[in-house]
């Protein structure tokens, strides 16, 4: 059981001690990936701060999955993987345990291998000092560039993003742990009640890159043939042109919520409504979900110009998630 619910348990309980002593200040993390968040990365899942078998986030969200002890920053698909993306030191350090040669393939895959006690995958460990240390796991096969025992700085590349252990997409998974139990890095202080909002431990530049987001779009576009879930992942769907038989937009978002109700609108050069969907409110809370709309090509042919798309998501009669793009054909 982690420092966090071992915390949060003495606190439900009403045990914790009267004067606890502070939270150990540990050091400033900028951020551990060669990406921009919101472009061409996003944060899939925070550390789990609830005690029980439920979940919750350091907002009191649902971005996180029951038992998860790290931070997830996800890629766009696997072809930004294989393009090489950077994974960095967070923080000054010395490289303090790696693994390399595992083979990045899904966890879902029919000949994914087995993993069990090495679920990290490939990873690197860095010694902050102070009891101090910073996990990074899912590195890419044969990607790792440092040594045991070499001192790194903050925003040295340490190796890149893969698909190594258990995972099921491109992304670095970032645990930091105090004297072996697991820190929040959005809320290091195990005493002060969740969501009740405390400094963390990233760098002012990092925190407002991480600034909390109820959910995001991660991937938006317009192709001109069928696919499903694991063609978006690859990456590099078929683009629409003048002659393409069919024009479809879609959107993959993450981190939605039960209730959220998604929209997705297809639009002309001249404003006229193509296609239009909007979906039955989610059931349950959901990772990741696609979605997309389509038009089959008049037979006097596409009109030139600018067909436009619009996805959102209303949480509570909100807008919570939306994203406006197009294509000129």
């Amino acid at each position: 059981m982690t420092f966090v619910r071992l915390a949060l348990l003495a606190l439900l309980a009403g045990c914790a001690p009267a004067t606890p002593e502070a939270a150990p200040e540990g050091p400033k993390l900028s951020l551990p990936i060669a990406c921009a968040i919101g472009t061409s990365c996003e944060v899939q899942h925070y550390v789990d701060r609830d005690a029980g078998p439920g979940v919750s986030d350091y907002r009191c969200g649902h971005r996180t999955y029951d038992g998860h002890n790290g931070l997830d920053i996800r890629l766009h698909d696997l072809a930004a993987m294989k393009g090489g993306v950077a994974v960095l030191a967070a923080a000054d350090g010395r490289v303090a345990r790696l693994r390399d040669g595992m083979a990045d393939v899904s966890a879902r895959a029919a000949d994914a291998p087995v993993v069990a006690g090495q679920e990290c995958g490939n990873g690197v460990v860095v010694d902050h000092g102070g009891g101090w240390e910073t996990q990074y796991c899912h590195l890419a096969r044969g990607s790792v560039q440092v040594k045991v025992g070499e001192s790194v700085r903050a925003g040295q590349p340490i190796a890149r993003v893969g698909l190594s252990g258990d995972t099921e997409f491109p992304h670095v998974h970032l645990t930091v742990r105090h004297e072996g139990v697991v820190v929040d890095p959005f809320a290091p202080d195990p005493y002060v009640p969740v969501c009740q909002g405390q400094p963390g431990l990233w760098t002012k530049a990092a925190a407002a890159e991480l600034a909390y987001k109820p959910g995001a779009v991660l991937n938006v576009g317009f192709t001109s043939a069928a696919f499903d879930m694991p063609k978006l992942e690859a990456g590099g769907l078929t683009s629409p042109d003048a002659s393409s038989p069919a024009l479809i937009a879609y959107a993959r978002a993450i981190g939605l919520a039960a209730g959220d109700v998604q929209e997705l609108t297809l639009t002309a050069p001249d404003g006229t409504v193509l296609a239009t969907q909007r979906l039955a409110p989610l059931e349950r809370d959901k990772a990741q979900y696609m979605m997309f709309v389509g038009k089959k090509r008049p037979a006097a042919g596409w009109p030139p110009g600018a067909y436009r798309a619009a996805y959102s998501v209303r949480r509570k009669g909100s807008v919570v998630i939306e994203r406006a793009f197009s294509v000129t054909l």
